[in-house]
């Protein structure tokens, strides 16, 4: 069975290599008209998309819904079409003194076919940026959404389906074992979104082909309140990002690190702000619920064996009954660095709260984990900020804000070691899915002959003055 879907798999690998190769140069026109049928496509399929996610979810926060998934990546092609006729010229560089007077520049070039894998946890968002930039940068595309989003993926594949042809972008769907099969193909980039440990499976598979692959991962990304942080500015950013989506976004803040002196003062205010945002979480319209139900017993997992070892646990109440797979937000004061909560990737609307002595107590607890993929500090003392951002290592970071950088189109997004590789968004996904072509230029009247063999007094001599040069 498993033969009979990689041979289809390249067939359509392969019907858009054919198509990529008669046309591997489109034109600005040709790339912004596919933006602007992606975005209308979106906006189209906008309440059909946002019902979807919420059937997938037994409950999804339509406001996260569509300001995320349908917002946010309606800016995304809308900046990859105001720019991709700048993005695509030809960039001048300089060139050394003593091989004038060559020319050079950098063309971008297609790569080709570029094969998305999207997750399931910001179904639509996941999906489109990718395939935009991929667009932007005049490339085909292959798509293979997440499985446990069924009814989204099938929405998605129906939208796409209208407004593409299978010369320009084709839907995969199946299980695990069919995105095993995708990303063994030779694609001429990959762009994987997801887990670390299937990120690992992926990049050895693209390996094989020599494929190049964006992997933007996760990792237990931390909040730093710093002895100078604004208390009531970093509770309020800390409680919405860390339970929008029910703590299901791999930017999410995974636990907080605050001074010792300031540990009540942040667990009260906490609390009282998920009652503020939530109250009633079951009956509350703006929190969602969990994907399935085994990430249910996984998170459930995570608070019972911190709970085991000695940890606080406070949860928040409910009157009401739900039919959702809601967890209540859950704050876990002082888990020990060994338990599951705070080495794994948490992944839900649990919020592990940790005191430091000193900053660089705070930065052992840190580096107790891998590079994760954001970082974010509240201070107001720029002494304190410069530290941080100099002193650690993450894919991102934020100052006195959270999640919001991944929004920026200016600015590059990715991880670094385990939590990713590459970056994209804005120009940099142009780059990203561009193959930057070297180019030199030789006049026909040059000074190349100098470098000619023999090699005699005279032109050792040029080689000194050269050096000089350099």
């Amino acid at each position: 069975m498993l033969t009979s879907i990689q041979a289809q798999l390249s067939d359509q690998l392969q019907s858009l290599q054919k198509a990529q190769a008669a046309d591997p140069m489109p034109t600005a026109a040709d790339r912004i008209d596919r933006l602007k049928r992606l975005e209308t496509g979106l906006l189209n399929y906008e309440d059909m998309l946002v019902e979807a996610m919420s059937e997938d979810f037994s409950y999804r926060a339509p406001g996260e819904s569509r300001n995320f998934d349908v917002t946010g990546t309606v800016a995304a092609i809308r900046t990859a079409r105001r720019h991709v006729k700048k993005w695509m010229k030809r960039r001048r560089v300089g060139t050394p003194l003593y091989l004038m007077p060559a020319r050079a520049h950098i063309q971008p070039q297609p790569k080709g076919v570029v094969g998305v894998v999207s997750p399931w946890n910001f179904p639509i968002f996941l999906s489109l940026i990718p395939i935009a930039e991929a667009f932007g940068a005049g490339n085909r595309v292959m798509l293979k959404p997440s499985e446990l989003t069924p009814r989204t993926s099938q929405v998605l594949t129906e939208m796409l389906t209208k407004n593409f042809r299978p010369d320009e972008l084709i839907v995969v769907g199946g299980d695990a074992g069919v995105g095993a099969a995708f990303v063994s193909l030779p694609f001429d980039h990959i762009i994987y979104t997801g887990s670390t440990a299937v990120g690992r499976k992926v990049a050895e598979a693209a390996a094989k082909n020599l494929v190049p692959t964006t992997l933007e991962l996760g990792g237990k990304c931390p909040v730093v309140i710093g002895e100078h942080g604004d208390m009531k500015r970093a509770v309020e950013r800390l409680v919405y990002s860390k339970y929008l989506n029910a703590g299901q976004i791999c930017i999410a803040p995974d636990y907080a690190l605050v001074p010792e002196s300031r540990k009540e003062e942040l667990i009260a205010a906490v609390v009282a702000k998920i009652d503020e945002f939530y109250g009633d979480y079951n009956a509350c319209p703006a929190y969602s619920a969990i994907i399935n139900d085994r990430h249910v017993g996984r998170i459930e997992s995570l608070i019972k064996a911190a709970e085991d070892s000695g940890a606080k646990v406070i949860q928040a109440k409910t009157s009401s009954a739900s039919n959702a797979r809601k967890i209540p937000p859950t704050v876990i004061v002082d888990p020990a660095l060994d338990t599951p909560v705070m080495s794994e990737e948490i992944f839900g609307p649990v919020l592990p709260i940790l005191t430091y002595k000193n900053r660089e107590d705070a930065q052992r607890i840190i580096a107790h984990n891998p590079n994760p993929l954001a970082l974010y500090v509240f201070t107001q003392k720029r002494e304190e900020r410069d530290y941080w951002l100099k002193n650690s290592k993450s894919g991102g970071a934020c100052v006195n804000e959270t999640l919001f950088h991944v929004i920026t189109d200016t600015l590059p997004f990715g991880g670094v070691g385990g939590s990713g590789q590459g970056t994209y968004h804005g120009r940099a996904g142009f780059d990203e899915f561009s193959h930057l072509k070297s180019v030199f230029v030789q006049p026909k009247l040059n000074g190349m002959f100098l470098f000619n063999p023999p090699h005699g007094p005279f032109k050792h001599l040029v080689g000194r003055i050269f050096r000089k040069l350099v």
